[in-house]
């Protein structure tokens, strides 16, 4: 049957840039086999499809990447909830209403922005508290990302594991200029990394440059994606580990993240982090998304 898609790009306010996302409007009757065919066609970094929801939501969504289905990801979130109220399915009257997206790791809540009587602004809260796993130490992991292990920064406790629903191996390089020459290994990743959960690779400087706090790369070469030129989960993930480990105090912290320059596609993320009595009360991570062209899938 003929089912229609929107292709937005996500994480920015200009078109052809940010992050490419097709959102299938009406995933039902698809099953996973026929979702994954689809959204290796479409060979963005993910796909998402919108189904009825089962748990409470507004509606269900399955993510996926070109290799596999994920429980969670940021700009899909993001993407889908904006192209969803541009479709008119947003029948929230509130100015900034949320919208519940059911997702594999939990219920993600969504919050949207008007702007001119249009929804343009979406910031999602992660499903799930900040756990953490050990890394390979840093001069293991440096032949990964083609660096010497001088070009690596340990001072601050990374690398480390960290997850807010998708887990990331975060890697902190010394700057803007390492983090323009670092190269994905496949080869040493196989070796070094092989067999392990760390098949998320996320990439931190903290010059990020004016306006901007990191500028960060991610490589996922096990789900299909050489790199992605943004990644909310990651900022999430990341998010939480400023707040168990980056010496936050109480109150509202606000970070912003640049991303995809490398592969042309700038990319602005805005992570919130929100600590109450000692601990994490919230992570948020919200952008931007421009809708680009809108189609129909003839075969399924």
């Amino acid at each position: 049957m003929p089912r229609r898609f929107v292709i937005a790009d996500v994480f920015t306010d200009q078109p052809f840039s940010g992050n490419q996302l097709a959102v299938v409007l009406d995933g039902a009757g698809l099953d996973g086999a026929a979702m994954q065919a689809i959204a290796g066609e479409f060979n963005f970094s993910e796909t998402t499809f919108v189904l009825p929801p089962e748990r409470g939501g507004d509606v269900r969504v399955r993510i996926f990447t070109p290799g596999k289905e994920v429980p969670f990801a940021g700009h899909p979130t993001i993407g889908t909830a904006l192209v969803l109220a541009d479709q008119g399915r947003v029948e929230h009257p509130a100015d900034e209403p949320v919208l519940v997206l059911e997702e594999a790791a939990g219920l993600v809540p969504v919050r949207l922005r008007r702007e001119g009587g249009r929804f343009v602004f979406a910031e999602l809260e992660a499903p799930e508290a900040p756990s953490f796993v050990p890394a390979p130490p840093a001069h293991e992991l440096a032949p990964v990302i083609r660096l010497d292990p001088h070009d690596l920064v340990t001072t601050h406790g990374l690398p480390e594991g960290a997850s807010t629903g998708l887990p990331f191996l975060i890697v902190e390089v010394r700057d803007r200029a390492v983090l323009g020459r670092a190269r994905f290994d496949g080869g040493a990743f196989e070796r070094i990394l092989g067999g392990t959960p760390h098949d998320h690779l996320y990439l931190v400087a903290r010059d990020g440059g004016p306006g901007i706090d990191f500028q960060v790369r991610m490589f996922a070469p096990g789900a299909g994606v050489a790199e992605d030129p943004a990644t909310g989960s990651a900022a999430a993930a990341f998010g939480g580990w400023l707040s168990e480990r980056g010496g936050l105090g109480d109150g509202e912290h606000r970070f912003v993240l640049a991303q995809g320059l490398e592969m042309g596609r700038p990319s602005r993320l805005e992570v919130t982090v929100v600590r109450s009595d000692g601990a994490l009360a919230a992570i948020r991570v919200g952008g931007g998304a421009v809708i680009v062209m809108e189609g129909t899938l003839l075969r399924d």
